[in-house]
């Protein structure tokens, strides 16, 4: 068995069935797997869209400005992990950024998906509801000073009338917090999800695996053994 195992990974279409086979199964491992470990209910890399936690605030709130502020920009991937609601630090301005979702948006909008800060937290009937902020909202009252207006106002709808109170959000609509920010990288996100250029990439990818793998070493094999004299092919 061992033997024919060898002989067989010795074998140059064998060896690039296998690579080709992987491909898929570590892309679905990634994944489905990341949210496992990371117990969220959505996948844990989120790429940042809006300026409203950026300080200083202002229409040039991008990945090229301030990058290493303590603050979000348009292009940041950002990792959240999934926690206990009352786990979550409530003690503003050293309080946990959340990622959760608008109560009025469908699960499956992009624009559903917020990511501010917890300004303060009130429980009722045992469920804990989060008032929250954009850092960058307000000008000039933002962050860390102690918000005095323009904190969020969410809203809830007829088939949830429980998923805000006073304008604070449900713990329900919440899916985790912000445990690590990645400057840049999440621009790349942005630009693949714009111009639908995922699957584009991974047929470039698997094509030039393809031809390292398996077209190129042929091609300089059969190149070599017609470079041989005459009497070593017979």
């Amino acid at each position: 068995m061992a033997t024919t195992l060898r002989r067989l990974w010795k074998n140059e279409i064998f060896k690039t069935a296998i690579t080709l086979a992987l491909i898929p199964i570590l892309v679905a491992g990634f994944w489905f797997g990341l949210p496992k470990a990371l117990n969220t209910e959505i996948f844990p890399l989120f790429a940042v869209t809006s300026g409203s936690m950026c300080i200083p605030h202002d229409s040039q709130c991008n990945l090229f400005s301030h990058t290493f502020e303590r603050t979000l920009h348009v292009g940041d991937l950002l990792i959240i992990r999934g926690v206990d609601a009352k786990d979550l630090k409530t003690d503003y301005p050293d309080s946990d950024i959340i990622v959760f979702r608008n109560p009025t948006s469908a699960p499956n909008d992009p624009k559903a998906n917020i990511v501010h800060r917890i300004v303060d937290v009130v429980e009722v009937n045992g469920t804990l509801y989060f008032h929250t902020k954009g850092d960058g909202n307000g000008y000039p009252n933002v962050w860390p000073q102690t918000p005095t207006r323009s904190i969020d106002d969410w809203r809830s709808t007829t088939e949830d009338p429980s998923s805000t109170y006073n304008g604070a959000i449900s713990e329900d609509y919440i899916y985790g917090k912000v445990i690590m920010r990645v400057p840049w990288i999440g621009s790349l996100a942005l630009q693949s999800q714009k111009y639908s250029i995922i699957p584009v990439i991974l047929i470039i990818l698997i094509i030039l695996l393809v031809t390292f793998e398996f077209v190129l070493p042929l091609i300089k094999k059969k190149k070599t053994i017609s470079e041989q004299p005459a009497e070593h092919q017979m």
